[in-house]
């Protein structure tokens, strides 16, 4: 009986009891709710973005090769501007941190001032994630879909990539508009390609400097090259299409499954910290109206600064799995 009675008076202090758990507020334990939830969210994405990347490995896309843009700059900077991108949401998070520290010293003025520096850091962050998006899109060099799928690409002898418009010449090209009369309302049509199939062989012909290279990893953990007899017959013999960037169809880096969870996993984020901006911009206006300094309390400061290390914290990972690995 001792025993039961210690114990109950054991969970009792931990617990804190009554309509307080843990002694948080109701509005503490419904975020920390949310993001549990969303946590579990954000797990099964990136789970299933694991099991398609290691089921597909030898076709997987060389992150070095795909993310090598900065703005203004010309030149292949791999990962640069996405480090540069972490260390603003990172920075961001601190700057909450002093925010809802200084929410509990009752000190409106830096509460102020570092709810403005995590504004812009979010503000930052979405418009290079939307850069980097547009970036992705329009893509570098543009690469030849095979009839089976397979991604071509070009490379010179010593095995740096080649873009289609340092070997191609565009032809004019014509087509038809669609009319009424021929049954095709509401019909978009797709834009053409910068180039033909045919006008790709004609340059691959006409450069004996330049080779296919296959999407297919090697022993080395390198993309297969091909000799330029081989270059030659896979294009004219299997060549489709010209593909130029990544959207959810096609992908001229590699398979576009990889280009399918990029956008969805980081566009599910990016809605995330965008909502986090909003959200913390409501918050900087009722600061400044000195809503919270009249409740005697900075509380909502220090819930939706748990929501924002939680976006930082999840992209942490993102950047892990997309970036890194």
């Amino acid at each position: 009986m001792d025993t039961t009675v210690a114990n109950t008076g054991t969970e009792g202090k931990t617990w804190g009891g009554g309509n307080r758990p843990l002694n948080a507020s109701y509005g503490k334990m419904m975020m920390w709710f949310f993001i549990v939830s969303d946590a579990l969210t954000f797990s099964g994405f990136l789970a299933a973005y694991g099991f398609s990347r290691f089921k597909f490995i030898d076709y997987w896309p060389i992150a070095d090769e795909v993310f090598t843009h900065v703005p203004f700059f010309h030149g292949n900077y791999p990962m640069i501007y996405v480090a540069f991108m972490t260390f603003i949401l990172i920075m961001s998070s601190v700057t909450m941190v002093l925010a809802v520290d200084a929410g509990h010293h009752m000190n409106k003025k830096k509460v102020t001032l570092y709810m403005f520096l995590t504004i812009i850091g979010g503000l930052i962050f979405v418009g290079s994630q939307a850069w980097e998006w547009a970036t992705f899109i329009k893509g570098d060099y543009g690469a030849i879909q095979t009839k089976g799928g397979n991604i071509l690409q070009f490379v010179d002898t010593d095995g740096k990539r080649v873009a289609l418009a340092d070997f191609v010449t565009a032809e004019k090209k014509y087509r038809a508009e669609h009319e009424r009369k021929n049954g095709l309302w509401f019909v978009q049509e797709s834009t053409l390609p910068t180039y033909t199939v045919g006008e790709v062989i004609k340059g691959l012909e006409s450069r004996p400097d330049v080779l296919v290279r296959t999407q297919l990893l090697n022993e080395e953990g390198e993309k297969t090259v091909l000799t330029r007899a081989e270059s030659l017959r896979q294009i004219k013999e299997n060549g489709k299409r010209v593909v130029e960037g990544a959207n959810l169809e096609v992908n001229e880096y590699g398979t576009s499954l990889f280009a399918d969870f990029f956008f969805f996993i980081t566009g599910f984020h990016g809605f995330h910290v965008f909502s986090g901006v909003v959200i913390n911009i409501i918050i900087f206006f009722n600061v400044i109206l000195g809503t919270y300094e009249r409740r005697g309390s900075y509380e909502m400061v220090e819930k939706v600064g748990l929501y924002w290390h939680f976006v930082d914290l999840v992209w942490v990972f993102v950047f892990t799995f997309f970036y890194l690995v």
